[in-house]
């Protein structure tokens, strides 16, 4: 676009860089900076003087909604919030948090957090800054803020919506007033969450004095009729479910590939597909022996009447444990084994129990009475799972693909498995699931074609990497693709082998490095990779190059973290401090992103 003529030529690639890549809040933030700065230099107008009116301090507060998101709930939540906001007519922004200008909190006024929980206790990505600035000195007192937080996170861990907590305790230290106590939303999210925002809106309105608009509602508003949504999936046909893992290998890995026609769903490299599961019917028998009861009973829940099996089949989660469940059934049970891990000095052993067992394992080894109704009160609605979309619709049309891990495995009483897992690796060829796609904004290719992209990516982590480089192949895009790979054997756990070979000989793919760790006797893994490449890494990433992290976050992404600060330090020359400097300033520039769980 030509440069405006009361823009300079010499200024006009200033805005496009500083343009590039900025989400529209940010966008509309610096209009309105731009136009104060219009506004300030203009000169005094030969007017007589204008005596100004009283201004009401209370009408120039607004609310702020800041939200930290890992896969996109925390921001579905919050948007719904701002909807509820907006119908009220109050005056509000909706800030993701490392869009958040830090020096803003000291005059701010009202404060509402929704923020998800990122493995055992940890801040998303896109919060790191802010809770690193909330906890340090730099963090301002806060006597005129009044603020809530509503949390996100998973009560399979022992420290639930744990991030959530403590910025809530942070910010009360800090001088701020608690409107409402902490929101810890578990994956059944609008239990919570629902009322919560209710009770937020009301506050919001208190607190602004802006009474209620006549004919107002602060219902959340509803998707457009037709639209595929998590409330409203579109029922997908499977079109090939195929391994891709070698036969004697110890993992099953399948690619799978569903059908989109007729759904007009769209969706991005970086995004994910939502997916509903469904039960397997030997896992729900099981449950059902091990209580006594009837599966075909009628129960009554929360205004729905349903058979005991459809509501264990369709509605409820039964091979992850959560802390609340297991609360209830130490209680029934009166096993002091279980009352014990539930202690506060018990939390590693708590960890390993819900990870390592599931409903039936509880049920079997500490036997305890439970009627149908009860027990569909207990357990926690099941909750789609997300899994990183494999392909590109410029490549593959009205389809999407994915990489899956079929997780199974044999305890001392019987199989165990994934719920989604297993619901879709048996899944047959023309059978349908319940999808839905969830946009991840924060894990996109750069809108510069040009730009230099290193992908890493072990195991299942490959995903998005085959959309990236389908993506920018069909758009002919001009940067390179480095691609870091790593799995145990080389034999049976190349994903994706063949495709990579043909991308790496068309031009497509420039580079690729894997770690097969279990095939020498030491053992190598993408971070080491990366450091044997250390002195092209760097250059890659000073060049402009973006890096995208995807896979395990407990131990893969903080392995690769510190190899990417290692070769800051050791090829930039930099100290510890300086090396998680420039880190951070890729992730703030969006060229440092992760998609990880």
């Amino acid at each position: 676009m030509p440069a405006p003529t009361y823009l300079p030529e010499s200024k006009h690639h200033l805005v496009t860089e500083l343009a590039d890549g900025l989400e529209s809040a940010a966008l509309t933030w610096l209009s309105g900076y731009f136009a104060g700065v219009a506004q300030g230099r203009q000169l005094p107008r030969a007017e007589p003087a204008l005596v100004p009116a009283a201004v009401d301090t209370s009408a120039q507060k607004r609310l702020t909604i800041l939200y930290g998101s890992q896969t996109g709930n925390a921001k579905r939540v919050a948007e719904s919030l701002a909807e509820q906001v907006a119908a009220s007519g109050l005056d509000y922004r909706l800030v993701r948090a490392d869009g958040y200008a830090t020096r803003e909190l000291k005059d701010e006024h009202l404060l509402y957090l929704v923020i998800s929980t990122q493995g055992d206790g940890e801040a998303p990505d896109d919060s790191l800054a802010f809770v690193e600035f909330l906890n340090s000195r730099r963090a301002p007192k806060l006597p005129q803020l009044q603020y809530a937080v509503l949390g996100l996170g998973d009560s399979s861990y022992p420290l639930f919506c744990g991030i959530a907590q403590s910025i809530d305790a942070r910010l009360a230290e800090l001088g701020a007033r608690r409107l409402q106590d902490t929101g810890t939303a578990d994956l059944d999210i609008e239990t919570i969450a629902g009322p919560w925002r209710e009770q937020a809106v009301l506050q919001a309105r208190e607190v602004l004095k802006k009474p209620a608009a006549k004919g107002a509602s602060i219902t959340p508003l509803h998707p457009k009729t037709g639209k595929v949504t998590r409330e409203r999936p579109f029922a997908a046909e499977l079109l090939l479910n195929q391994a891709i893992t070698g036969r004697g290998g110890a993992k099953d890995v399948r690619h799978l590939e569903l059908s989109l026609e007729g759904s007009h769903v769209r969706y991005q490299p970086g995004d994910a597909l939502g997916v509903w599961p469904v039960q397997s019917p030997l896992l729900v028998d099981r449950i059902v022996s091990l209580l006594g009861l009837d599966a075909d009973e009628a129960v009554e829940h929360q205004q729905a009447t349903r058979p005991l099996r459809e509501w264990l089949s369709r509605h409820r989660e039964l091979t992850v444990l959560t802390r609340p469940f297991l609360t209830a059934h130490a209680e029934r049970s009166g096993s002091g084994e279980l009352q014990a891990l539930l202690l506060p000095d018990a939390q590693e052993s708590l960890k390993r129990l819900l990870a390592n067992q599931q409903l039936a394992d509880i049920l079997e080894s500490h036997p305890a009475p439970w009627t149908a109704s009860e027990l569909v009160a207990a357990l926690r609605p099941i909750s789609p799972r997300m899994y990183s979309i494999a392909s590109s619709q410029a490549a593959v049309g009205e389809e999407v693909h994915l990489t899956l891990a079929n997780v199974a495995y044999e305890t001392a009483t019987g199989p165990r498995w994934g719920a989604a897992s297993n619901f879709l690796s048996n899944l047959r060829e023309g059978e349908r699931v319940d999808v839905f796609v969830e946009e991840n904004t924060r894990f996109r290719l750069p809108s510069d074609p040009a730009r230099d992209i290193i992908m890493i990516g072990p195991g299942t982590g490959i995903a998005p990497f085959r959309a990236f480089v389908q993506e920018r192949s069909a758009a002919g895009a001009t940067g390179r693709n480095w691609l870091f790979f790593g799995n145990p054997h080389f034999a049976t756990d190349f994903l994706y082998q063949t495709e990579w070979q043909q991308a790496l000989k068309s031009g497509r793919l420039h580079r690729l490095d894997v770690a097969f760790s279990r095939d020498q006797a030491e053992k190598v893994y993408v971070q080491h990779k990366l450091k044997e490449r250390a002195a092209e890494v760097y250059a890659w990433i000073q060049g402009g190059a973006h890096v995208y992290v995807c896979g395990d976050a407990n131990r893969m992404a903080r392995d690769v973290q510190q190899a990417l600060l290692d070769i800051a330090q050791q090829e930039g020359g930099m100290e510890a401090a300086q090396a998680k400097a420039w880190l951070d300033a890729l992730a703030a520039q969006g060229r440092y992103a992760r998609d990880v769980y």
